[in-house]
């Protein structure tokens, strides 16, 4: 074992070890073949129920496979197409939930983000524990106690058990499609906006940081981020530590009991695309490239508010002219119509919606906390420009004008995303502060970063 694979076991053993569900996660180049001896010693298990994609499956499932009946395990497959790219819903789990019924095999999931969800989900209906074997480090939930799954079209996650055991190959993590180790770069990169995010719902008194999930994500996010050149290339290394990072992400949600360690505003506008079905010459954008352009948004908006001197704001005059319940609720109707969204919408609108004497003593209290505040943003985040750059070279779009998201499109998703999460992250604060449209007005004006006039954009090795 080199020095750097002794460090990234060293990283990920002691957390694993605090976990109340997972048991084991294995990253290592060579590690495929230890897949049979971990699935027997840690669930005992003489039946399995393969899920994977026609990808998945030539990247490790057929070795997976073969290892399995090596070692007299009955193994049915089910493998779902990858083309048209496997939807993460709900509707999409009941194929593996019947196979592993008339079976009764251990679910094994071999595949990176949708797979790993839709075998999460089954296992959990079912009420048993399941295996993952990872083939890309292309998001952060293999780890968390949660699938972010589609549900009649309203996409959220459902608390659910993550595996009991993970694998990760870095030979087969290296050799996945260079997108879509951009897609977890990405993913990782979103951690930056929401630490920020929590960092405000903090000093606001609406959410304190955990002191166990917070140090997990951000203490090493900067190392982890440090080398998107290198993830680009496949590089064992580097790909080692991209998914030790969202592996820990996973876990650090799995201990504080939702996603915000690792989700805020980003995700919001991730989900929002995700929920209608964004796609670029007819496939779906990924979940990874949706956050890559919802970082890079929320990070503008963090540059133009820390520009911000808030102490000449009015309480008492942005109280008296903020959109009531009734004209917000009316406003998510418009937006998102009568569906499942709208309904959602309007369930989480109503629960962080302040009442007047609470929203002007919010104000007062940020306007008392700022000027600490805004330094402590400006230490922790880094500027728009530079993240943009790093993301860039981790070959992740940086402009929704490359995945078919016009101006005008991107700029009514930030306007719309608050209302489908109660979570408090920066959109809220500027809602709160009366600053909300100036803030989408400065970032989409003639003279904003994301302007509507087009501009040069940078290109990723295959335009997506």
């Amino acid at each position: 074992m080199s020095s750097w694979e002794a460090q990234l076991k060293a990283s990920i053993d002691p957390v694993v070890q605090r976990s109340k569900t997972v048991d084991a996660v294995v990253v290592g180049s060579g590690v495929l073949q230890q897949d049979a001896p971990l699935l027997t010693s840690h669930f005992g298990a003489t039946t399995a129920v393969l899920v994977a994609d026609d990808r998945s499956f030539e990247a490790a499932g057929r070795q997976v496979d073969a290892a399995l009946a090596s070692a007299d395990i009955a193994v049915t497959r089910q493998v779902y197409p990858a083309e048209p790219r496997l939807k993460a819903s709900v509707e999409n789990t009941a194929a593996i939930v019947e196979a592993v019924r008339r079976t009764g095999g251990l679910p094994v999931a071999v595949g990176s983000g949708v797979i790993n969800d839709l075998t999460k989900h089954a296992a959990f209906q079912l009420g048993q524990p399941f295996f993952c074997v990872a083939t890309a480090a292309s998001m952060d939930g293999y780890a968390s106690a949660g699938a972010p799954l589609s549900d009649r079209g309203f996409k959220h996650t459902i608390p659910c058990a993550p595996p009991r055991v993970m694998l990760a190959d870095l030979d087969v993590l290296g050799k996945a499609p260079a997108e879509m180790s951009g897609w977890g770069y990405g993913d990782m990169a979103g951690k930056l906006p929401a630490g920020a995010d929590w960092i405000v719902a903090d000093a606001l008194g609406i959410e304190a940081i955990d002191d166990v999930a917070w140090p997990l994500v951000q203490d090493n996010l900067r190392d982890w981020l440090s080398a998107p050149a290198a993830v680009a290339a496949g590089d064992p290394r580097a790909m080692g530590f991209l998914f030790a990072g969202l592996v820990l992400s996973g876990l650090a949600m799995e201990f504080h009991g939702s996603s915000r360690p690792a989700s805020g505003a980003d995700h919001q506008i991730a989900h929002l695309w995700e929920m209608e079905d964004v796609a670029f010459r007819g496939v779906p954008v990924s979940h990874g490239a949706c956050v890559a352009l919802g970082t890079l948004t929320v990070v503008s908006l963090y540059d133009w508010l820390q520009a911000q001197d808030l102490s000449g704001i009015d309480a008492r005059a942005v109280v008296g002219n903020r959109a009531s319940l009734a004209e917000e609720e009316a406003e998510i109707q418009r937006r998102f119509g009568a569906g499942t969204i709208a309904q959602r919408s309007v369930v989480e609108t109503r629960a962080k919606h302040p009442s007047d004497a609470v929203l002007l003593a919010r104000i007062d209290h940020i306007k008392a906390v700022w000027p600490a505040l805004r330094d402590r943003l400006a230490e922790f985040l880094m500027p728009m420009d530079e993240l943009r750059a790093m993301l860039d070279q981790a070959g992740v779009v940086t402009d929704p004008l490359q995945v078919g998201i016009s101006r005008a499109h991107h700029r009514d998703s930030v306007l719309a995303a608050r209302f489908i999460r109660r979570r408090y992250t920066i959109l809220d604060l500027l809602n709160d502060l009366g600053l909300l449209d100036s803030a989408v007005e400065s970032c989409f004006g003639t003279d904003g970063v994301w302007s509507p006039t087009d501009r040069p954009m940078r290109q990723t090795a295959d335009g997506l």
